[in-house]
């Protein structure tokens, strides 16, 4: 384990330092392998109950452009991830292209034979989001049921633990994210907290109430005991302006830094602008990548997608964006309304 340990923070620095040098290669990519899910939740846009699988050996020619494209991290989300067959094979076949390998996963399928499973593979981190202690019409994913998956990934887990409470979105009690929280440090998880969107993808203002409980596990994120091991998650000062309602003035990168690539296999900004610019991975090129990475989106200054604002933390003193010929992402998109 403490080897493993040390293998990953090692990968990880010569990625951070590589990410610092050069621009013109995603630091994140995240992938689905499949739209479908096991659960519903009320405030999410992004599963269905019917799509099949992406073909595996669909899957690895993507993964294998993505490494052309010098991609440092790769992570599965979906849908639910591990509802792919192949899953496992998948997340040896990113390693051994050298890059990093993570899942975002609802956790229900995390019994200990699965967690070995990931082990195996090579699995670097994990983040499961708990929305509630207790289910209920909005969300499955609660406490109530996950906390046994919590202690398996304790006691089996050789890869970096993420668990994210929320706020906002309809979820009914704040209070519940602090629970959620406690009860990750406790088992010696790293933590974060995001405000999410509602089904229709808007953000709304933080409640007193909420806004309490945010400031409060806000602090014990940050706190003097918890500063390496959330040095990731721990990038939240854009959530203090949206926990409010105001705007945030950033310079988004997605496109570039971060790409998300759809069962479709096109590349959009993330998981709530799908349809930009909606090119191809087959055929997305470093021009590409350096087009979008001088490129302001519209969309950022009320963005929650927090994998985004993170990762384009990296690049945050580097040039100003500028607007730019848009028409080949116009066609991509066209495309893809056609198609569906």
């Amino acid at each position: 384990m403490f080897l493993t340990t040390a293998s990953r923070q090692a990968r990880s620095l010569f990625e951070f330092l590589r990410g610092l040098t050069h621009t013109a290669h995603p630091l994140l990519v995240q992938m689905i392998p499949i739209r479908r899910c096991n659960i519903d939740c009320g405030y999410c846009n992004e599963y269905d109950k019917v799509s099949a699988p992406v073909p595996t050996d669909v899957m690895v020619r993507r993964i294998d452009q993505l490494k052309a494209l010098g991609t440092s991290v790769v992570a599965f989300s979906g849908g639910e991830p591990m509802l792919h067959p192949d899953l496992d094979d998948l997340i040896g076949h990113i390693r051994a292209r050298g890059m990093m390998a993570g899942l975002i996963t609802n956790g229900y399928f995390l019994v200990p034979a699965r967690i070995k499973a990931l082990n195996r593979a090579g699995l670097d981190f994990l983040q499961i989001s708990i929305d509630n202690v207790t289910p209920d019409e909005v969300s499955k994913k609660s406490l109530r049921i996950l906390d046994r998956k919590l202690q398996d990934l304790k006691a089996y887990a050789d890869f970096d633990v993420n668990i994210n409470s929320v706020l906002g979105g309809g979820i009914r009690s704040a209070e519940d994210a602090r629970t959620i929280n406690t009860r990750a440090r406790q088992l010696g998880f790293s933590t974060s907290i995001g405000i999410i969107h509602d089904e229709s993808g808007r953000l709304k203002p933080l409640a007193a109430a909420e806004r309490k409980v945010y400031d409060e596990v806000s602090a014990a994120i940050n706190g003097p005991w918890q500063v390496v091991k959330n040095l990731y998650s721990g990038i939240r000062s854009f959530q203090d302006n949206l926990a409010d309602g105001q705007p945030n003035e950033w310079r988004c990168r997605a496109g570039a830094r971060y790409l998300y690539v759809c069962e479709d296999g096109l590349v959009h900004y993330c998981s709530q602008q799908r349809g930009y610019p909606a090119l191809p991975l087959d055929s997305y090129t470093i021009d590409d990548i350096r087009r979008e990475f001088a490129t302001p989106k519209s969309c950022a200054p009320y963005c929650t997608v927090g994998c985004v604002h993170r990762v384009s933390t990296m690049d945050f003193w580097r040039r100003p964006q500028h607007a730019v010929d848009r028409r080949r992402s116009a066609v991509a998109g066209r495309r893809l309304s056609e198609r569906q």
